[in-house]
């Protein structure tokens, strides 16, 4: 993997205060104590260090619940504006735990689901399998047995081949599934290549020209019920264009399919973005709520047919501001550029393995010192981590306070979504442990990793009859802080 170097253009401008938090990029509660040390949730950011070791994910559950609650509002608002009832999915991809299902699913929300692991999160979780929606491009046998042995509420159909494989199974199961099918708009996303995911050269559902023939081909099946079409156009999406223009051309196919039966619901995805920078300014959910289920409300008058009931998907927008991520500086070294700029590398005790991101999309973070502040002169400095990869950037450019040193605590934020689905052990390093925050309380929901875990892996080890490798090694994370 390798990220390219910011140009100077990438390079954000310098902010009057290398110690400020930008609001639309921080947990509502976060804000600076006394001693100017980093508060989230009511805890200084020093005290979950302390606690818990870095690097270390850090959850605002009352803003997970709060964002969950908002986007639910707006969407049933705006549908019933125009007489239809909308549902609002969970992205179970953006990241997935039993309790965060139960934050989401407590609020209302409903869950999507894109592979067997997942579904079995959700229902570990005591999710209602009715208000799931099993998602993915390649469900395996043994995964679509399981959603419809639970009853999940809807599965999404990608292939032809899948709905076979469903086909086989409701009927030897005598079995009923409500299904929908995805599809392919044509509309691409303003967004990075391999986020927008409605072009028709890409692996997920069918090109609109195929759809009739494969929903003709359920409709024909005694177990499935088609209840609609579901359509996504990319993720990290500002503005209601693309899915104003993509909603013009899916309820045209929904409604040259009324003619074959009833299609209760039309599922328009999601993917709203959220700002991970202080210069992103996202769309407001309500805006973007009102925006889309307008769009679907006129091209449904202009066909006279009923609006359907709609389905939303807002992605990372549910959890991605909740998330922070806490590193200690390891060591700092000045790289000079060119003639007029020098760049202030700064390592990180993760990196790419907890925030692969940057190294996959060139994805752009903040970053802010959370163990102090300082009067020192904003330096130009590039946030990496310890893995032995040149594109292990975690924030690609940014200003800190000029003498950010070793041992200085530093806060990435806007993590919340991805950066835990996405991590890895990549050069053997341990996961970090997922803590939540509420009334000024801390808890891990996910145990983070040792090397004894990664170790207990390795099947060419010696294993001693007490179950203990020959050579015990002391975990990373056992060690006193």
């Amino acid at each position: 993997m390798s990220a390219a170097p910011s140009s100077r253009a990438d390079v954000p401008p310098e902010p009057a205060d290398a110690n400020a938090l930008a609001v639309n990029v921080w947990p509502t509660g976060a804000h600076r104590d006394e001693q100017g040390v980093l508060r989230l949730g009511g805890i200084e950011a020093t005290t979950l260090r302390d606690r818990f070791g870095t690097p270390l994910y850090v959850l605002d559950e009352d803003e997970v619940r709060a964002h969950a609650r908002r986007a639910l509002e707006a969407f049933r608002s705006a549908a019933g504006a125009h007489g239809a009832q909308a549902r609002v999915y969970y992205a179970g991809k953006a990241f997935l735990s039993t309790e965060v299902v139960r934050w989401v699913t407590d609020e209302g929300l409903a869950v999507d689901v894109c592979t067997g692991g997942e579904l079995a999160v959700a229902l570990a979780a005591g999710a209602d399998p009715a208000r799931l929606g099993f998602h993915g491009n390649n469900k395996s046998v043994a995964e679509l047995e399981r959603a419809v042995e639970v009853g999940v509420g809807s599965i999404v159909i990608d292939s032809l081949i899948e709905l076979e494989r469903l086909a086989a199974i409701v009927e030897r199961r005598d079995a009923s599934q409500a299904v929908l099918l995805r599809v392919n708009s044509g509309v691409h996303a303003e967004t990075h290549d391999f986020l927008a995911t409605a072009h028709e050269d890409q692996k997920f559902g069918f090109a609109l020209e195929d759809a009739a023939a494969a929903v003709a081909r359920i409709r024909e099946i005694d177990g499935l019920v088609f209840v609609g079409l579901h359509c996504h156009i990319g993720s990290q999406i500002f503005g209601t264009a693309g899915f104003r223009e993509s909603a013009a051309r899916v309820v045209e196919l929904h409604a040259e399919l009324l003619a074959g039966g009833d299609i209760p619901v039309l599922n328009l995805g999601g993917g709203f973005g959220i700002a991970y920078r202080a210069e992103d300014d996202p769309t407001p959910i309500e805006e973007l709520a009102s925006g889309i289920a307008d769009a679907v409300a006129q091209e449904c008058a202009v066909r006279g047919i009923p609006v359907p009931s709609l389905a939303f998907e807002p992605g990372r927008a549910i959890v991605g501001q909740a998330g922070v991520t806490l590193y200690e500086v390891g060591t700092v070294k000045p790289v000079r550029v060119d003639e007029t700029l020098t760049r202030l590398y700064v390592s990180v005790d993760g990196g790419m393995s907890d925030n692969a991101r940057p190294a996959l999309y060139g994805a752009q973070y903040s970053a802010r010192l959370a163990s102090r502040t300082s009067d020192a002169a904003p330096a130009l400095v590039r946030v990496v981590g310890k893995h032995c990869e040149s594109g292990d950037i975690v924030v690609d450019a940014e200003h800190l306070p000029g003498d950010v040193a070793p041992g200085d605590l530093l806060a990435v934020p806007a993590t919340g979504a991805y950066c835990v689905s996405l991590s890895s052990n990549y050069n053997h390093v341990p996961r970090p442990p997922v803590v939540a925050l509420r009334g000024g309380e801390a808890r891990v929901i996910v145990r983070g990793e040792t090397v004894d875990d990664l170790l207990a892996r390795d099947a060419g080890l010696t294993v001693l009859t007490e179950g203990r490798t020959a050579m015990p090694v002391l975990s990373e994370r056992s060690e006193p802080k």
